[in-house]
């Protein structure tokens, strides 16, 4: 399992049982190794697929701070609740310190160490979101740009054959399309997820010139859940499916319930056919 790891993060709190310490507050450490899937965040970079230890410390120092527990073990199993509200999060490490142990020996201090899990906590289980994605090229080696945006959307749970089709609108002259939908599984929320598209294209040196113009690669978001978004920044479902064969054609080998009834009847004729599954 993946790790991020919080070290020595000090807290002044109330803790233990003597009296002058339910009288004071002391200072404790608290060590954090915190275990999730980093995978989406090395893909994507985006902050979206991590569990953000800013806030991790924040929430964990606010709770330590007003907390007045007498058992270092009852704040261990305190500061791992708050861990694993975070979503991403699937067990955490915790050890908390007492750096002023009211002993008569000479000792630097004391602590206690916990491990957690999701299953164990009372937090809600990880969501996974699932999205539908089309894929199209139709510059320089076009099968090897759609294996490229497979690797890097990540989680690809289902995938249509793919098409080929004569381009629709846009300058004449264009070579024809490799296009393919490939359903995704995400802990990405819908508007990070289309900034991980955008960067796939921009990887693939996807250029903006010419509208509807010839492309390396497409990456569009056309279902994210049951979710319907409309700004200027995203719009989902996108707003073109039900108008393109291109597109209904491999949605309705991946998510034939997503498609209109009849779609193949009653939408014009265009140039298209199957090349089979693509080769990774």
């Amino acid at each position: 399992m993946d790790r991020i790891l919080i070290d020595d993060l000090r807290v002044m709190t109330v803790i233990g049982a003597l009296p002058h310490e339910r009288e004071l507050a002391q200072p404790v450490r608290i060590d954090l190794s915190i275990g999730c899937d980093l995978h989406e965040a090395g893909r994507s970079d985006e902050l979206a697929a991590t569990v953000h230890y800013g806030l991790v410390c924040e929430r964990v120092s606010a709770m330590v701070r007003d907390s007045k527990d007498v058992l270092l073990e009852r704040l261990a199993a305190k500061v791992a609740d708050v861990v694993l509200e975070f979503d991403l999060v699937d067990e955490v490490d915790v050890t908390v310190t007492k750096l002023r142990p009211p002993v008569p020996e000479e000792v630097q201090s004391t602590a206690v160490r916990i491990v957690r899990t999701r299953r164990e906590a009372a937090a809600p289980p990880l969501v996974a979101h699932t999205a539908l994605i089309a894929l199209g090229s139709n510059l320089g080696d076009r099968e090897r740009y759609l294996r490229f945006a497979v690797r890097e959307l990540g989680n690809v749970t289902a995938m249509s054959q793919v098409f080929e089709t004569a381009p629709v609108g846009g300058p004449e002259g264009q070579g024809a399309y490799l296009n393919m939908v490939v359903k995704v599984e995400t802990p990405l929320d819908p508007y990070a997820l289309i900034r991980r598209c955008q960067r796939i294209e921009a990887n693939a040196l996807r250029q903006r010139d010419v509208h509807w113009g010839p492309r390396t690669l497409d990456v569009d978001l056309l279902f994210y859940d049951d979710v319907t978004i409309s700004g200027e920044a995203l719009t989902v479902p996108h707003p073109r499916i039900f108008e393109r064969r291109f597109v209904l054609a491999p949605l309705s080998e991946v998510a034939p319930e997503r498609c209109p009834p009849d779609w193949d009847a009653t939408l014009p004729a265009s140039e298209i056919h199957a090349r089979g599954p693509l080769a990774i």
